[in-house]
C-alpha cells in the first residue's frame, strides 16, 4: 500500500474518532477504540493479527500510565483531604502580602495542581477567592484568573498529573526533562495569562461571587470543599473537627489542624526532585556509576511517587491522628475518579500501535522528511485541532500522541527533544477551551460568567497559556 494511502487511512481514522466524539456522543475510550479496529483492517494488517496488535499497544502503555496515575491520584488525594492544599494557599496570600497577591494565587495553583486535579483544586481554593473579592471590591477575576492559570498549567504540563504522563509515556519521553521545560515554559505561561491578562481582563469585566455561591452565613463559604466530601472517609466527630477560622483576609489565624506550610511543600518536591534528580545523573555521571544507579531506582517515577504517597499516609495522615483504616480509605476513593482517564490514555496507546503496525508511522515520517515542518510545530498543530475539534484535553493529548510516535520512531531524537515534544503537544491541547469543554463550563459556572463573558476571558486566557507555551518550548527546540 503506498504512504499516501496509509496517510488517507489515518486521516480517515481520526475523523471517525471526532464524528463518534463530537456527533454520536460516544465515551472517548470505545471512540477510540473502533478508530483503532477501522485503521487497523483498513490498513491491511491480517485479521489475526489485529486484536494482538491492540491488546498489545493497551498492555505496554497500561504498564507505566496506571501505576503513575494511582499513586499521584493517592498522594494528591490525601494532600486534598487533610487540608494541605488550603494551607499552601493561605500561607503563600499571607507571606506575598495584599499588593502581589496575583503572584500568589498563580504560584498556589502552580503547586497544588501538580497532585491535584484541575477542577478539585479550583474548586477547593475557589472560598479564598471569593473572600478576597469581597473585600477588596475587585472583580473576581482579578484574583480567579491567576489561581486558574496555574492549576491549568500544571495540570498539563507537569507530571504526575495524567497528561503529560500519558504523552510522555506514548512518546517515550523522561519524566524528568518534560518536567523541567513544562516548568520552563508553564510558569511565563501563567504569568502571560493568569497574572498579566487577568488584571487587563479584570478591567472589562467586573464578575462579582454568583449569588447562587453565597449563603445565609457569610462565614460559611469559606468552609473547603474537603470538609463535605469526604465523609465517607471521616466519622461525624473528625469532620466536626474540621470548623475554622474564615479563609479571607491575610494575617487571619490559621486553623490548628491544618498541616504546616513546611511539610505540604516537601511533600510535592520531594517526587519532583527525586525525578529530575534521575535525569541529571544520567547526563553527568557514567554508567555504571553507583550514585547513577542509585538515583536512577530512587528517581523512576514509579519508586519517586511511591515514596510520595507513602510520606503522605503517614505525614498528613497517621501521624495527624488518622487511623490507618482512613488513611486508606481516602486511598481507595482517590482511584475512582481517575480509571477513565486511564483507560482512556490505554486506547490512545492502542491507536499509536496500530499506526505503527500499519506502516502508517513510515508514511507520515516520509511526508515529513519531505516538508520544512518541524515536528514540534506539526505536534502542536495536531493537538491544537483536535482540542478544538472535540473539547478534551486529555483526549487531544493521547490522539496527538498516537500519531506522533510512530514517526517518532522512524528518526532520532534525544531525551531533551522529546520532552520539548511532549509540551508541544500539552501547550496544543490547551488552546481555544469553548463550549465543547468542560473546563469552559466549570469555570462559567463557578466564576457567575455568561457563555459570552467566558469566551472573552477564560478561552482567551487558555490560548494565551497554549501559545506561550508553544512558544518557549519552540525556541528551546532550536538549541537542543
Amino acid at each position: 500500500m503506498s504512504p499516501f494511502s496509509l496517510i488517507f487511512i489515518a486521516v480517515l481514522g481520526i475523523l471517525l474518532l471526532l464524528f463518534l466524539v463530537i456527533r454520536v456522543r460516544l465515551q472517548a475510550f470505545v471512540a477510540l477504540l473502533i478508530a483503532s479496529f477501522f485503521v487497523a483492517i483498513l490498513a491491511g494488517i491480517p485479521l489475526t493479527e489485529v486484536t494482538k496488535t491492540i491488546q498489545e499497544g493497551m498492555g505496554t502503555t497500561l504498564g507505566f500510565i496506571a501505576i503513575v496515575v494511582a499513586l499521584g491520584s493517592m498522594f494528591g488525594e490525601m494532600l486534598r483531604v487533610t487540608g494541605g492544599a488550603e494551607q499552601l494557599a493561605r500561607t503563600l496570600v499571607g507571606r506575598f502580602g495584599e499588593d502581589r497577591v496575583q503572584w500568589a494565587l498563580g504560584l498556589t495553583g502552580f503547586l497544588v495542581a501538580i497532585p491535584v486535579f484541575f477542577d478539585v483544586g479550583l474548586i477547593i481554593l475557589l472560598p479564598l477567592v471569593y473572600s478576597l473579592a469581597q473585600r477588596t471590591g475587585k472583580s473576581l477575576l482579578y484574583y480567579a484568573f491567576p489561581l486558574a492559570a496555574g492549576l491549568a498549567v500544571a495540570h498539563s504540563f507537569i507530571p504526575p498529573t495524567p497528561g503529560p504522563v500519558a504523552v510522555a509515556s506514548l512518546l517515550g519521553a523522561d519524566l524528568g526533562w518534560v518536567i523541567l521545560f513544562g516548568t520552563i515554559a508553564g510558569l511565563p505561561a501563567m504569568v502571560a495569562g493568569g497574572i498579566i491578562f487577568g488584571q487587563h481582563i479584570a478591567k472589562k469585566i467586573h464578575a462579582k461571587v454568583p449569588e447562587y455561591m453565597l449563603v445565609n452565613e457569610p462565614q460559611a463559604a469559606a468552609v473547603p470543599a474537603y470538609a463535605a466530601t469526604s465523609a465517607s472517609a471521616l466519622g461525624s466527630e473528625e469532620l466536626a473537627a474540621y470548623e475554622h477560622n474564615p479563609v479571607g483576609a491575610p494575617g487571619q489565624p490559621f486553623r490548628k489542624d491544618l498541616p504546616s506550610f513546611g511539610l505540604v511543600v516537601s511533600l510535592i518536591v520531594i517526587p519532583l526532585a527525586l525525578i529530575l534528580a534521575n535525569t541529571v545523573s544520567g547526563v553527568v555521571l557514567p554508567e555504571g556509576n553507583f550514585i547513577r544507579n542509585l538515583l536512577g531506582f530512587l528517581g523512576h517515577p514509579f519508586t519517586a511517587l511511591l515514596i510520595a504517597a507513602l510520606c503522605s499516609f503517614y505525614f498528613l495522615g497517621t501521624r495527624r491522628g488518622y487511623s490507618n483504616d482512613q488513611v486508606q480509605e481516602i486511598a481507595t476513593k482517590s482511584l475512582e475518579p481517575v480509571g477513565l482517564i486511564i483507560l482512556v490514555t490505554g486506547a490512545g496507546g492502542v491507536l499509536g500501535k496500530v499506526l505503527v503496525a500499519s506502516g502508517v508511522g513510515n508514511a507520515l515520517a516520509t511526508l515529513l522528511s519531505g516538508s520544512n515542518v518541524p515536528i514540534i510545530l506539526l505536534a502542536f498543530l495536531m493537538s491544537t485541532a483536535v482540542r478544538i475539534s472535540q473539547g478534551s484535553a486529555t483526549v487531544a493529548m493521547v490522539t496527538t500522541a498516537g500519531i506522533v510516535a510512530p514517526i517518532l520512531q522512524t528518526g532520532s531524537y534525544s531525551a531533551p527533544a522529546l520532552g520539548l515534544i511532549t509540551i508541544a503537544i500539552a501547550s496544543g491541547a490547551t488552546v481555544v477551551s469553548h463550549v465543547n469543554d468542560s473546563g469552559f463550563w466549570l469555570v462559567s459556572r463557578y466564576l457567575g460568567l455568561s457563555e459570552k463573558d467566558t469566551l472573552r476571558s477564560w478561552t482567551i486566557m487558555e490560548t494565551i497559556i497554549g501559545l506561550v507555551g508553544f512558544a518557549v518550548v519552540f525556541a528551546i527546540s532550536f538549541f537542543v
